[in-house]
């Protein structure tokens, strides 16, 4: 449909605002009919307060490819902007919300059947489509502040997408960005882009001449320059401070000033928050101390000035401790624009960036994704039951940016660990089940893992303290002081739920755990204010398995089951427990316990003793040289019970098997006549001419390949032994000669002998020498004219002289030459030291006597 040819009253609501200009070709380029090929979407691009927001979804409304029963959805990324849009809009068709335009968020909601334009925040959008793939009766979905890049926000835009290329082609889908970096986004969209130039009053940008050195001194550097822009300005003034933190210590500081001092941030109840976003008194001068919650989506009425920090906080997740942190991080330039911008909305206007123009120039275009920083266990449980709820798709989900490979594979470790993946990465039955709680997968193992209602209604309560901000939090101490640490003893917390008082509870905190707990139990069949008992250890430990924690000895030190250490206050009540299922954890240079309850060793819940592995080890003492059993349980990294028991045989040889290969030397007995083996088997192995016929194929005997082949020879002979000084008892001849075999052993009996019969005896050959040397006393060799020979001659041969005290006299491998040269030598020095015995002129002649028998 030509642009030209649209009937200007669809576009009524949007007179006077910059976006009228763009709405004529969005609604047209809606109108035309979509494929799966080319899709009927568009992104729109407009600068905040150009009034995207309140006209697109009634503008949209009026289309004739919607349906009188079908529905508009608008997501967006905070409950407070879901809600005042909504309200906006309503108001602009003479309405209030719940009517033809409604809202939803996780807290509350005005829906009812009339309702046609429905506001929801990411997150409650993504449990409806994987609840209802098809999106029936939603005509189109509007994606509002698409630029901010969170998760929930990439992962609605991916699932959407693929609906339009699977199941519905005709779904429209449109992305709305308050900034023009979008080429990315439309191609990925296959989606033409609409720019609104927008509006802008005239906007004077100081910046500080000295940078915030410190993240501690943000609150005194902000309230420093809210008193000067008092002095020096009109009208209300909107103050960026990274969190919650801040605002309440830049509060402190501005005690006695001459303005009104309010706080907008997500945590607020939804009537403080619509105080702010409602105009002020007349002659009142109002400071608006703001989260990023106010950078768009959000008009606050009368703000002239705006004062940014330039700081926010992200989180930031850590893949390897498997936790994530909030950070303090510098904004981008887009963020500090945007920022900066809110002060020319509604008149001329003047904004103060507490940076140097120095640090301006360093600052990043963009913030990061939150797909490349987050925890992405809900990513993950999402898109594997997407996957099995709409088929698995040849072409990845299309993402602006697909997320880290390390940072899913923690998330899958995990959901596997709670049982909600198998092994393969597909959704399991449990899985599914949790992706419908609208909660993280931990939070969601906890409660399916309560056994009866009533401990159902405790996982509920848990489930909605842990999504919430803790109710005991700490606050500020006086002026500047460090704030204290409330107990980390989760059954506090608890208690408070259940009614009971304390002075520093947060009351506005507990509302909201109290809302979302009649939450839960709804959603697991029971009645909103069913009553909770059980032991909250037991359900904690179903839901944070890696985060059970044992105590390492030392007052408020502990080992998490992930193999990170934490540390408690030495004060706190549960610093002594031995061991603890921790829920809260707050990571500075270390992790710190915040929550926790104490778990009993004795008496481990069924959650965890399901997640727990036993394992039988056995240990060699190095001292005794025994074998140890042990029965260990263990999660994770933790031995949670340990406990000695009778050594299993099997097990005491396995172990000792793997002594004797590493410590070949020192674990077994090597006697000479095992050495002198080694070194005769390596003869025949070496000898020239092979060892004819009785076999070539001789086994290397060195120590190496010995012990590399332990389990050929050896292991048969180590069952049921069961310490070394067994393994040491072992006749490691005997051993390797049946490892030989009877031919080999017969072959080097014959050939290579241990010992060579003499005239007078025998004489004991040593094949550990480079050359083998037979050693006997000079009187055995005695009637022997020739060197005996080994191997047919073919292995040298030398021999050892002794004389009667048993020491070498002379060393020949000529036993004739010997006679006739240097036995004279020999003879008679003998005969002087030795006169008894006999000491022949020609040896070779003289008949040796044997050795005289000993008398026992």
């Amino acid at each position: 449909m030509p642009t030209s040819s649209l009937p200007a009253a669809l576009f009524s609501i949007a007179d006077g605002l910059p976006v009228q200009e763009a709405l004529p070709a969005l609604f047209a380029a809606l109108e035309r009919t979509p494929t799966a090929q080319q899709p009927a979407s568009a992104v729109l691009v407009a600068p905040p307060g150009a009034g995207k927001t309140t006209t697109v979804p009634p503008v949209l409304a009026k289309a004739t490819w919607r349906k009188e029963t079908d529905r508009i959805i608008m997501l967006e990324p905070r409950r407070l902007a879901a809600r005042a849009a909504a309200q906006r809009i309503a108001s602009l068709l003479g309405e209030e919300a719940g009517g033809f335009v409604g809202y939803r968020t996780r807290l509350d909601s005005a829906i009812s059947e009339r309702t046609r334009i429905e506001v929801l925040t990411e997150g409650l959008f993504l449990r409806r489509v994987l609840a209802d793939p098809l999106l029936e009766n939603i005509a189109c979905v509007i994606i509002d502040e698409v630029h901010e890049r969170s998760l929930e926000a990439d992962l609605a835009l991916a699932f959407c997408l693929d609906l339009q290329r699977t199941l519905r082609p005709d779904l429209r889908l449109v992305a709305m960005s308050a900034t023009a970096e979008t080429e990315r986004l439309a191609a990925l969209m296959h989606a033409p882009v609409f720019t609104s130039e927008g509006r802008m009053f005239p906007l004077t940008v100081h910046h500080a001449k000295r940078d915030i050195t410190h993240v501690r001194d943000i609150p005194a550097t902000t309230a420093s320059a809210i008193k000067h822009a008092l002095a020096e300005t009109e009208g209300d003034i909107l103050v960026f401070l990274p969190g919650t933190g801040e605002i309440r210590r830049t509060t402190t500081l501005l005690e006695g000033c001459s303005a009104t001092v309010l706080p907008l941030h997500g945590e607020l109840p939804p009537a403080e928050q619509a105080l702010v976003l409602r105009p002020g008194a007349k002659g009142e001068r109002r400071v608006i101390l703001a989260t990023s919650i106010a950078e768009t989506s959000l008009t606050v009425p009368g703000v002239r000035v705006v004062i940014d920090a330039g700081f926010r906080r992200a989180p930031r997740f850590d893949a390897g401790a498997g936790l994530s942190r909030l950070e303090t991080v510098r904004i981008s330039k887009a963020a500090a624009r945007q920022r900066a911008g809110r002060a020319g909305r509604e008149a001329p206007g003047t904004a103060f960036c507490l940076w140097t123009t120095a640090t301006e120039r360093g600052l990043p275009q963009h913030d990061r994704p939150e797909i490349l920083e987050a925890d992405l266990a809900d990513f993950v449980l999402a898109t594997a039951l997407w996957a099995d709820t709409v088929g698995e798709q040849d072409t990845p989900l299309p993402l602006p940016d697909q997320p880290p490979g390390s940072a899913v594979a923690t998330a899958k470790e995990l959901l596997i660990m709670l049982g909600a993946l198998n092994d393969d990465g597909t959704i399991t039955p449990l899985g599914r089940t949790m992706a419908t709680l609208g909660t993280h997968p931990r939070l969601a193992a906890m409660m399916l893992a309560a056994t009866t209602e009533e401990e159902a209604a405790l996982a509920a309560d848990l489930a909605a303290l842990l999504e919430e901000r803790d109710p005991l939090r700490p606050r500020m101490a006086g002026r500047g002081g460090p704030p204290p640490v409330p107990p980390s003893d989760i059954s506090l917390r608890l208690d408070l739920i259940a009614g009971d008082n304390h002075p520093d509870a947060d009351r506005g905190a507990l509302a909201r755990i109290r809302q979302a707990a009649s939450r839960f139990r709804n959603r697991l069949g029971l009645k909103s204010r069913h009553p909770a008992a059980g032991d909250p250890a037991a359900l904690l430990a179903a839901g944070f398995p890696d985060r059970i924690a044992l105590s390492r000895g030392e007052t408020g030190s502990f080992r998490l089951a992930s193999g990170t250490n934490a540390k408690l206050r030495r004060d706190d009540r549960l610093a002594e427990q031995k061991l603890l299922a921790v829920a809260g954890l707050h990571l500075r240079t270390s992790a710190e316990i915040r929550l926790a309850a104490p778990l009993d060793l004795s008496n481990l819940p069924p959650a965890l003793l399901a997640r727990t592995k036993e394992q039988v080890e056995t240990t060699l003492d190095p001292t005794t040289g025994n074998i140890l059993a042990r029965r260990r349980t263990r999660i994770g990294c933790l031995i949670l019970r340990d406990r000695t028991e009778k050594v299993e045989t099997g097990n005491a040889a396995a172990l000792l098997l793997m002594q004797a290969k590493t410590a070949p030397d020192s674990a077994l007995n090597w006697s000479d006549a095992a050495r002198q083996l080694q070194a005769r088997v390596e003869l025949a192995r070496t000898l020239p001419g092979g060892t004819h016929g009785v076999t070539e194929d001789w086994p290397d005997f060195s120590t190496t390949a010995l012990s590399s082949s332990m389990d050929d020879w050896l292991a048969p002979w180590v069952e049921g032994l069961t310490s070394v000084a067994h393994l040491k008892e072992l006749d490691l001849n005997t051993l390797l000669r049946t490892h030989l075999g009877y031919a080999r052993t017969q072959w080097l009996d014959t050939h290579l002998p241990t010992s060579l019969s003499l005239p007078g005896g025998s004489a004991a050959v040593d094949y550990t020498q480079p050359v083998p040397v037979a050693a006997a006393r000079a009187q055995f060799f005695y009637g022997t004219n020739q060197t005996p020979q080994l191997a047919g001659g073919r292995v040298p041969l030398r021999l050892a002289l002794l004389s009667p005290a048993g020491r070498p006299q002379a060393i020949t491998a000529d036993l004739a030459n010997f006679w006739q040269g240097g036995w004279a030598d020999m003879r008679r020095d003998m005969r002087g030291r030795y006169p008894k015995h006999e000491w022949p002129e020609n040896p070779s002649l003289a008949p040796a006597k044997p050795r005289p028998a000993r008398k026992d």
